[in-house]
């Protein structure tokens, strides 16, 4: 292949994934395949501003009304392939340590009762997916963190999924397991349902023990509550923020895309995340245990 037919074999590519992205994006207020329009210019300012003050930026309207509907209905066809657990969990998802002071994050389980649509059964003709697998988004997404090279996620039951929670469900506090997660709200409930998040409450250097049991036993300083409403997009660094999803309540429910990007292209779930959250656990989770991005407790 000679460099002009690779040039062009490139340039039609990008145009597909455009076009693409354009039925699912709007592009034209967000014109993020354009990295240096000034518009896109100034979103990834923001975004980046807001993610270094507080771990979280919202961009509303992001997703197409039509589009997120299609998302809607397409994980509603699913509910009946929806892995719900019931159990208590510490914010870490790991084993409770009993040799550790009762005092210990660790040792303060919490009620969850959730349920995930695992993305190796969302059909590949997905909008969602078609947004997550579009190089022109994991551009911007890399952007707005101010990372290069990010990708998509190597986990194949949590890479991209739906998260749901229904009447009476409730997502207690957590880290993320992954550094980055970018959300496209997909429904919401009647009432309750409101995503609350402590940023950057630990860091790789620090757990902070201290301020962790501060939030856990109920204490809102520094405890942030985000605007939420179907076709938001939000990027959040969950690897840091302790955070939870109150308890849902009344009719509809809390639907969420959940396309999720990294900066070691092979890491995945432990095991034991694996099976609380997707309700198995793939080879490839043992075969990658070893293989931690980082020695925080999770």
């Amino acid at each position: 292949m000679t460099a002009m037919t690779r040039m062009n074999t490139d340039q039609q590519q990008y145009t597909q994934q455009q076009e693409r992205l354009g039925q699912i994006v709007d592009l034209e207020s967000y014109p993020i395949h354009d990295l240096e329009h000034p518009v896109t210019k100034e979103l990834i300012a923001r975004c980046k501003q807001q993610l270094d003050d507080v771990g979280c930026s919202v961009i509303a309207n992001f997703v197409r009304p039509e589009a997120q509907e299609r998302m809607r209905l397409e994980a509603r066809r699913l509910m009946p392939c929806l892995f719900r657990s019931e159990q208590k969990h510490n914010p870490y998802m790991t084993k409770e340590d009993e040799r550790l002071p009762d005092t210990h994050p660790n040792r303060y389980l919490q009620r969850r009762t959730a349920g995930f649509i695992n993305t190796d059964i969302i059909p590949p003709e997905s909008d969602m997916l078609a947004m997550y697998d579009n190089d022109i988004m994991t551009r911007f997404i890399g952007a707005c963190l101010g990372i290069w090279p990010i990708y998509t996620w190597a986990d194949p039951l949590a890479r991209c999924p739906y998260g749901v929670l229904e009447h009476g469900d409730y997502f207690p506090w957590h880290f993320d397991g992954n550094e980055f997660t970018v959300s496209v709200s997909v429904e919401q409930p009647e009432e309750g349902g409101t995503f609350e998040y402590a940023p950057n409450i630990r860091s790789v250097e620090n757990e902070n023990i201290e301020g962790i049991n501060r939030v856990l036993n109920g204490d809102k300083e520094g405890v942030y509550e985000l605007e939420w409403k179907p076709g938001y997009l939000q990027l959040f660094k969950g690897r840091y923020a302790l955070h939870r999803v109150q308890e849902v309540k009344g009719s509809g429910a809390w639907i969420t895309a959940l396309p999720t990007y990294m900066t070691d292209p092979d890491t995945v779930n432990r095991p034991e995340h694996s099976k609380q959250f997707y309700g198995r656990a793939l080879p490839i989770h043992f075969e990658r245990e070893a293989n931690r991005p980082d020695n925080l407790a999770d």
